[in-house]
């Protein structure tokens, strides 16, 4: 057999499509969350840090499903694992329609779950099939045209759901005191309700994404790159995943920085309406901090490798956020606010960065390498959930410090974490 275990550079473009629209699906989908934690948060009558097991529910699913995605694709390949992973999301965004009638918030988060299991079979597929698909050094520009797509479905996605689900909320929210306990249910109910005919779309999206996947030309490819010449001779000696301390340190740097991502975007709608702006102004702050990340992306595309290294891009990244969450917990009302959304533009250059950098160099051992990092996704259920407990104890403001070391670890890995070698076996 020919060795060829990705498309050849004349059938990139077909791929790279597909993985884009694959991109658009995960960022439409992921960042829903910004406006279903206030939205839940009224509906279901929670408090803040009850509010977040949204995001956790949604990011968990990454950390508990990763190594099953992986198993999945191995059996499926990538074509049918994916059409899997669509037609899994479609049963999750299903739920939410029994969930709205009943106005039970379990049922709520049991679909954020499945929608997060099937995002972890695309990301599982879809992430190193894009690294691979040209030379490392300019993978991270890459996956930043990958997020182009991912951010534009983000700015779009808060925007659209939020004008029907927070329409009059304020109103509603200033009017459920002064109502009996039949009326204040009554009104709970439309409110929830409006949910159920946005995710009905969203399920006959999904399933017809999966079938353009299967009718598609994308092909069926072997990502095991021990075929294609690059294993390092560290590679070839090493007995196990756990033998690569850069992989390690990237698993954790990435647990750190997908919950710092997390956070500026799920967050700042609720920040924001916790210091006195209206929710039909709050809503449109998740987007614009979208749409920082991707004025970021756009950077590493011009820049990323032609004028900067990707672990140059990463320092700087880095040492950016770590400001503006400091100009964020010093500054206050709008400015404050405003700096918690630039957190878009310093986040937007990490995962394009980290994840070729972990992978770099693991050869017949990527596939592991991939699984742990999608794992490592989960960060995104745990940080925001530690920002709703600081939150609810302390303020709202003062629990982004939670951000700090998430930015530290992140320059750590840039200067001096991704230069880690392998054991010896």
């Amino acid at each position: 057999m020919p060795e060829k275990p990705f498309p050849a550079a004349s059938e990139n473009n077909g791929s790279i499509i597909i993985i884009g629209a694959l991109f658009f699906i995960f960022g439409f989908v992921t960042w829903l969350g910004s406006v279903l934690i206030p939205y839940l948060k009224i509906a279901c009558e929670l408090n803040t840090f009850a509010s977040y097991f949204v995001a956790f529910a949604f990011y968990i699913s990454y950390a508990l499903m990763a190594l099953p995605a992986g198993w999945v694709l191995q059996k499926t390949g990538f074509k049918k694992g994916m059409m899997l992973g669509l037609l899994l999301m479609a049963v999750g965004a299903l739920l939410f329609i029994p969930a709205a009638y009943a106005r039970f918030y379990p049922v709520f988060l049991l679909g954020l779950f499945i929608q997060g299991a099937g995002l972890t079979i695309l990301q599982t597929a879809s992430n190193p099939y894009i690294v691979l698909l040209g030379p490392p050094e300019s993978a991270a520009k890459r996956i930043s045209v990958m997020g182009i797509c991912n951010g534009i479905a983000g700015v779009t996605a808060p925007l659209i759901l939020g004008s029907i689900i927070l329409q009059d909320a304020d109103h509603l929210q200033q009017s459920l005191g002064g109502l009996t306990a039949m009326a204040k249910a009554a009104e709970l109910q439309v409110l929830a309700n409006r949910v159920i005919v946005p995710y009905l779309v969203i399920a006959l999206l999904l399933v017809v994404m999966a079938v353009w996947i299967y009718k598609s030309g994308l092909p069926e490819v072997d990502a095991d790159p021990e075929t294609k010449g690059d294993d390092t001779d560290t590679s070839i000696e090493a007995r196990s995943i756990f033998q690569f301390p850069h992989l390690l340190m990237g698993v954790l740097t990435l647990f750190l920085y997908v919950g710092v991502e997390v956070i500026a975007v799920d967050t700042i709608t609720s920040y924001a309406a916790s210091i006195g702006i209206s929710l039909s102004v709050a809503r449109f702050f998740a987007s614009f901090t979208i749409l920082n990340m991707l004025l970021g992306y756009l950077i590493g595309i011009i820049c990323v490798p032609r004028f900067i290294q990707q672990q140059k891009a990463l320092q700087i990244s880095a040492i950016a956020g770590m400001v503006f969450a400091l100009v964020a917990l010093s500054s206050s009302g709008i400015v404050s606010v405003i700096f918690i959304g630039l957190l878009g533009l310093a986040n937007a250059l990490c995962w394009p960065s980290i994840w070729p950098l972990a992978i770099n160099g693991l050869g017949r051992f990527t596939k592991q390498g991939s699984s742990l990092l999608i794992m490592a996704i989960g960060g995104g259920a745990i940080l925001p959930l530690l920002y709703g407990r600081l939150a609810e104890n302390y303020s709202p403001q003062q629990a982004y410090w939670l951000v700090i070391p998430g930015y530290c670890c992140i320059l750590f890995y840039a200067i001096k974490g991704h230069k880690w070698k392998a054991g010896k076996a």
